[in-house]
């Protein structure tokens, strides 16, 4: 399996703004697209608001394009519709990268530029990948739940299995539960895109008793936090641990009334800034050919992974976190 290198964000920052300090060279013909699917939920309209800003200071056009539901074979002809297009560039966040690898490479073997952003296919021929260490960032959130459970308790999982950034997720928890053999995750969920299959087997699990008894809910994708804490409140279940990813309203008030112990926010915005930027200094001044696997050259032009990284959303920082939530909207 190929190993990702990465590049400090501090340095492609630098050598990407001062790339495109210069606007003169773009024209309003030039334009770099977002594939993704759930495209209605609110991260992904915050992560559309990311390429609208990198397209807007300079002077270029944008589309965030895909379907409203969890629909890999949608999102494929979302993307080959924006290939056919001949864009300057492709940001992809694939749903699954089984389909969708082959579909990037026969993008970059016909010229066109393609980042992944938020989930990655990392055996394509993409030029690299922004978004998460989701490694990190499932031991990030193992480390609430050994610390709300004193290191012992069983685990339900929320996932959907096959798409990167969630499997990552995944073993993020499970290595961080290693050194812990009292916390077990007994039962992983694969909810389909569905909300409602997260309703469904936290309801369901509640009627373990004894050494079964579910002590907590993972929840590895933006939906299943605010299904789960939805059931805990109607059975009262007060003696749960709900360890939730990004940041939905609804995730946030059940942190701030304390049924989900904390969230993990990332950055969609930022990867987009980024990813959109950077597709535009690749079509601007690299003048060797895409159609290579650029992580294996020591010398390549590109990073193979920016970490965008994640804050930990619990009660102690949730207004901290909504002001400047608030403020970056008033700022667009």
């Amino acid at each position: 399996m190929r190993m990702l290198a990465k590049l400090g964000l501090g340095s492609l920052l630098v050598s990407t703004l001062l790339s495109v300090s210069g606007c003169g060279y773009h024209n309003d013909k030039e334009k770099y697209y977002l594939v993704a699917v759930n495209i209605q939920l609110p991260y992904w309209q915050a992560a559309a608001s990311g390429i609208r800003r990198g397209a807007h200071e300079m002077g270029v056009q944008s589309q965030f394009s895909g379907p409203d539901s969890y629909d890999a074979q949608a999102e494929v002809q979302a993307f080959r519709q924006a290939v056919a297009a001949k864009p300057a560039g492709i940001l992809i966040s694939p749903a699954d990268p089984k389909i969708m690898t082959p579909e990037i490479d026969r993008a970059i073997e016909q010229g066109v530029a393609v980042i992944t952003v938020d989930s990655d296919a990392p055996l394509s021929k993409r030029l690299f990948y922004v978004g998460t260490n989701n490694l990190a960032a499932g031991e990030l959130g193992a480390r609430v739940a050994i610390r709300k459970t004193n290191g012992k308790g069983n685990f339900i999982a929320f996932t959907m299995p096959g798409q990167a950034n969630l499997d990552e997720r995944l073993d993020g928890y499970r290595k961080a539960f290693a050194a812990h053999p009292e916390m077990k995750i007994v039962q992983v969920v694969d909810i389909h895109g569905q909300p409602t299959a997260a309703f469904d087997a936290a309801e369901a699990s509640l009627a373990k008793k004894g050494a079964d008894k579910i002590d907590g809910y993972l929840c590895l994708e933006a939906s299943a936090g605010k299904e789960v804490a939805e059931v805990m409140r109607r059975y009262k279940a007060t003696d749960r641990v709900i360890v939730a990813f990004d940041t939905d309203q609804e995730t946030l008030d059940a942190v701030r009334d304390g049924t989900i112990a904390a969230t993990i926010a990332q950055k969609p915005a930022t990867m987009t800034y980024i990813g959109t930027m950077m597709l535009d200094n690749l079509h601007h001044n690299l003048k060797e050919s895409i159609n290579r696997y650029w992580v294996n050259d020591p010398y390549a032009p590109v990073p193979a992974f920016v970490d965008t990284g994640v804050t930990l959303i619990d009660q102690s920082n949730l207004d901290d976190f909504i002001k400047a939530r608030d403020a970056a909207a008033g700022n667009k």
